[in-house]
Formats: structure tokens, sequence, C-alpha cells
């Protein structure tokens, strides 16, 4: 009875032993992961014998954290992971499925399908799905386009220049005794609206009778020409620098747009989650554009081909907004549409039940947390676009004050003028009647700026007094 228990006892000890040692050895194998990835701007990029990008620091970091060697490996396909008709996967999901690798690490989409054949971890980026264009068969022509040569602080500044030119001309021309030098029996020419209606005529370069025949309202029309001269020969060469650069009048802001239209092709990433998402829309518009794809076969191989057709022009790629925020950062020509649809995010794949899943996942959601993933971001996404210079920007206030200021002194020096004209005028008044100067310039004044009685002819000022 002894010696039986004691071989049990025996036996117990030898399975408990070639169990750890057989654990051990699985976990030496296991500490150096496989890494399978794909070539794709930024994310995986060669240099050298070396792979560098976004998905190779990411990999760094959580390697880290975790405490694990990898090998990494480019993916034998060059596929994303695609599965087909008898349920077999390709590309990286493919791999992983088959144990060809533990870790899939690249811009992959998580996706329903893919959930149910690997383990996903937290996505570490969030995305969408937009549209890459030609920055000229993107922009539209709206219908106050003809105002964007001008800020609107400019249009502002010009009306009040208009007003206030009009005004000093319709005041100018009552008190300048050359333009009006019989209040009691004159009426005079310069009412506001005639202002109004002469300063518009020289803003168009028409002109509007009757023109000033004193010294003060003609400095002061002089000055509103001079002006509008300028004024107008910088709005048109700014309104025919920023036409210039639109060479075409299509309207493509987003998917809606797209799908209302013939005139440029499109197309996504064959055999991409894009492609599935507009597959298995009930959306009719997202569904138009599936159709659309599907029946052209405007499919392209590769992000790269995507993003040179588009380049060329006639041609709008539809893919994962970071992508082809990527794409715009590289390439000045090119911009991405406002609207993004089918949000999403791209995580890490591992075999099914994994339980590197979990720590994977926290140690994605630790980066994000400490802003090292944004800051992955902006190193991988940095843009080398230079502002372009040719395109003309609208008009700002500050760079029109000069042009202000030669007005406001061709105002200023009309208006004295005017003043000095209805002085002398007053003196030699005064030497007539006998009274003082400043009387006779009170008087002048008086009856020049009474608008209901300076513009009535003597004769209707008679009629008044015999019905009195």
């Amino acid at each position: 009875m002894q010696i039986s228990s004691n071989k049990m006892l025996f036996g117990f000890f030898a399975l408990s032993f070639g169990f750890f040692l057989e654990t051990g050895i699985c976990a030496a194998v296991q500490s150096e992961l496989r890494i399978t990835t794909i070539k794709q701007e930024p994310y995986t990029i060669s240099k050298g014998t070396q792979l560098e990008g976004f998905c190779m620091d990411l990999l760094s970091e959580v390697a880290k954290k975790l405490g694990f060697k990898y090998r990494v490996q480019l993916v034998k396909d060059g596929s994303y992971g695609r599965q087909d008709d008898n349920g077999n996967w390709n590309g990286m999901i493919g791999e992983v499925v088959r144990g060809e690798a533990d870790l899939a690490i690249a811009p992959l989409t998580l996706t329903a399908a893919r959930e149910k054949a690997v383990g996903m971890t937290k996505p570490f980026m969030q995305t969408g799905i937009s549209i890459l264009l030609r920055k000229d068969i993107s922009e539209g022509s709206g219908f106050f386009d003809f105002l964007t040569p001008f800020t609107a602080e400019t249009w502002v500044g010009i009306l009040i220049a208009y007003l206030g030119t009009a005004a000093s001309i319709f005041i100018v021309a009552r008190i300048s005794p050359c333009e009006w030098s019989q209040p009691q029996s004159e009426q005079n020419r310069f009412s506001f609206l005639h202002s109004l209606w002469y300063t518009a005529g020289a803003l168009t370069l028409q002109g509007a009778g009757p023109h000033p025949k004193a010294l003060s309202g003609r400095v002061i029309c002089c000055s509103w020409w001079f002006f509008t001269v300028v004024l107008l020969a910088c709005y048109f060469s700014n309104l025919s620098s920023s036409k210039s650069s639109e060479s075409a009048q299509l309207m493509v802001k987003g998917f809606e747009d797209l799908a209302n239209q013939d005139t440029i092709e499109y197309g996504c990433l064959a055999g991409s989650s894009t492609l599935a998402f507009f597959k298995n829309s009930n959306n009719p518009v997202y569904r138009r554009i599936y159709e659309h794809m599907e029946r052209t076969k405007s499919f392209v191989s590769s992000m790269d081909e995507g993003v040179r057709r588009a380049k060329e022009g006639n041609f709008a790629f539809i893919g994962e907004s970071v992508s082809l925020d990527l794409a715009v950062a590289r390439h000045c020509e090119l911009v991405r549409a406002h609207e993004v649809v089918g949000m999403r995010g791209y995580s890490i794949a591992a075999a099914f039940g994994s339980p590197l899943i979990k720590n994977l996942s926290v140690a994605i959601l630790q980066l994000s947390e400490a802003g090292e993933l944004a800051y992955l971001r902006s190193k991988w996404w940095a843009s080398s676009c230079i502002a372009d210079r040719t395109k003309s920007s609208p008009v700002q206030l500050h760079s029109l004050k000069g042009m202000f200021l030669v007005l406001s002194l061709g105002l200023g020096l009309g208006a004295l003028l005017a003043v000095l004209e209805l002085t002398s005028k007053s003196r030699r008044g005064a030497v007539e009647q006998r009274k003082s100067c400043c009387t006779v310039l009170t008087e002048e004044l008086s009856l020049r700026l009474r608008t209901s009685n300076a513009s009535r002819p003597q004769e209707n000022v008679d009629k008044d007094k015999e019905k009195a």
C-alpha cells in the first residue's frame, strides 16, 4: 500500500515537471513574438534593411510596457485581410488565423467579420471614410464669389468711404459760394440724393452730371476718383487671380455630390473595408456609389495608385480619412472632403482568444492617456506643404490704408477750401453791409445749411409773405 502510494506521488511529480518544462519551452518560444505588417506610409516604411513608421514606433512602445521581444515580417501576399467565398482569409488576418504570425500591426480596420476570426485590441487610431480630390475639382463657385476679392471689413470700409464722400460733396456744395452763389434765389443742384448718385457714378467710372464748379468740390471729386481707380484695379486684379486658379466648375463637397455627378470617376481600394461599407450599406446614396464602382470596376490595387490617380485629375479616391490626410500633407495639390462617414478604428490583431489582447488594449489606452499616440500622429503626419503664394487671398482693410488716408486728406482739404471760399465772400459782404465778418459768416452758414428755406426759390418766399 505504501509502495503504491509512493509510485502515485512519483508519477504526479513527473507529470508536473513535464508540464512546467513544456510551459517553459512554450514561454521561451513565445518570448519573441512574430509580427506581420504591410508597407504603407507612414505606418511602416523601409529604411535600408530596417522598418520604421507609426506602427513600428507603436510596437516599440507597447513592447516596452509588456516586456516582450518581437520579430517583424512583411505579409507575403501584400494584403490586409479579406475572406473569400469559402471562408478562408488572406493577408495579415490570414497569417494570424493560420498561426504564421502572433500579431498583426498595421492600419487594420476593426470590423465585425475580422472580430469573428481573430482577436482585435482597442483602437489605437480613429478614422472614417472620406474623399480625396484635386483642389481644382473640389472647389465650387458660390453665388457671392464676386465678393471674395475683399474681406468683409474692407467692404464695410468702402461703404463708409462712399457715404462719407457723398456727404462731403453735399455739404461743400452748400457751403461754397462758388458752387451756390445765391441761396435766396437759386436751388442747390447737389441734393444729398444727387451726391449719392454722383459718387456712385464715379465709382463705376461712368460719371453723373452736373459736376462741381467750385475748387473745393473738385478737390473732393479728384480724391474720390483716385480712390476708385486704385480700388477697382485691386478688385479686378484679385478677382482675376482667384478665378484663374479654378480650372473646373464642378463642386464636390461630399458623397451625395459625388453620387449625383458623372463628370469625374471615383473608386476605392479593392477588397478593403471601405468597399465593404458601401456594399453592406442600406443608404441609397452609398448604394449608388457602390453600384457605380462595381459597374465601372474603378477599384485601385493600392493606396499609392489611388493617390496617383487623384493627382492626375478627374478621379476621386475614396478611402480612410487618416490615410487621405497623409496624402494631403504630402501632395499639396490634393484636398480631402470635409464629410467623413463610417467612423471606425485601427486595431492590432492577435489569435482568437489570445491572452495578449487584454494586455495590448491596456497598453494602448495608457499610451493614449499619456499623449504618446497624439505625439506619434503629429510626428508622422507632419505636412511638407508650403502655403500657396500664387493663390490670391482677400484684400485686407489694412492693405488699403494708404488709399483711405489719401481720400480722407482730400475730403478734409475740400471742406477747408469751401470754408475759405465762404469766408472770403463774407469779408466782402461785411464791408458792403458794414457788419462784422463773423456776423455775416454766421448768417451765410445759417442760410446755406437750412435745408427747408434755403432750397426754395425766392419767389416762393415772396408768395409766402403775401399770403401772411
